[in-house]
């Protein structure tokens, strides 16, 4: 498992050629709007910005101001949330453009960062488990459990990882189209690589053992 920094790419999302023997299984992107409203938090920002200038109104009829002043109080207020959510927006939509997931019969490869692009090597023999967690605009974030001692960075990999788990981190292939099966060609090449038979991929909150099919179909 290494994570490696660079510039020139002889292959698209590989920071050099596939080796003799292995052999790409599939290559895409996240979709930008699914990673950008789960990975930012967009929802639950708004959702809080929105509360504060609920409070901020309640606070100031209660302090006896007049319309007029809770109206331009509550105008600077939202324009200092509808920049901040942009800014999320922009780095949601950044992070999507700059990410490269390529999954060959050997390892998870990602290509993550906006302004140094680095390559996260993740072999097939350091993954414990595989979950994924399926979402009503038709993509799906796959988990990836990694076997202690090994570890990643939690900066390297953001936003591309479950973002509770801080300590042990756990990469996430985020905002993938359903529609390509991406979760059941990495379960069949997991179960291939370890010699399971395949079982059912598990919930995002419960990764499959790969000890027990991780790499499984459903």
């Amino acid at each position: 498992m290494s994570i490696q920094e660079h510039e020139i790419e002889p292959t698209p999302g590989l920071p050099e050629r596939l080796p003799a023997g292995e052999n790409l299984l599939w290559q895409g992107a996240p979709e930008p709007g699914g990673l950008t409203r789960r990975a930012m938090g967009l929802r639950g920002v708004a959702i809080y910005f929105a509360a504060m200038l609920c409070l901020q109104a309640g606070l100031g009829f209660n302090a006896g101001q007049d319309a007029g002043g809770i109206a331009f109080g509550l105008a600077i207020s939202a324009a200092i949330a509808l920049v901040g959510l942009g800014l999320l927006y922009s780095i949601g939509r950044a992070s999507a453009r700059a990410a490269l997931f390529t999954i060959t019969d050997k390892r998870v490869v990602m290509r993550v960062g906006i302004a140094l692009p680095m390559t996260i090597n993740i072999p097939f023999t350091v993954i414990e488990g595989l979950a994924r967690q399926v979402h009503s605009d038709g993509t799906e974030d796959l988990v990836l459990s990694i076997i202690k001692p090994h570890r990643l960075s939690y900066v390297a990999l953001w936003p591309h990882l479950r973002v509770s788990h801080v300590l042990n981190p756990k990469p996430m292939l985020r905002a993938l189209p359903q529609s390509e099966g991406v979760a059941q060609l990495l379960a069949r090449a997991l179960a291939a690589s370890a010699g399971q038979p395949a079982a059912a991929i598990a919930d995002a909150a419960e990764p499959t053992p790969r000890a027990a099919g991780a790499a499984a179909l459903v």
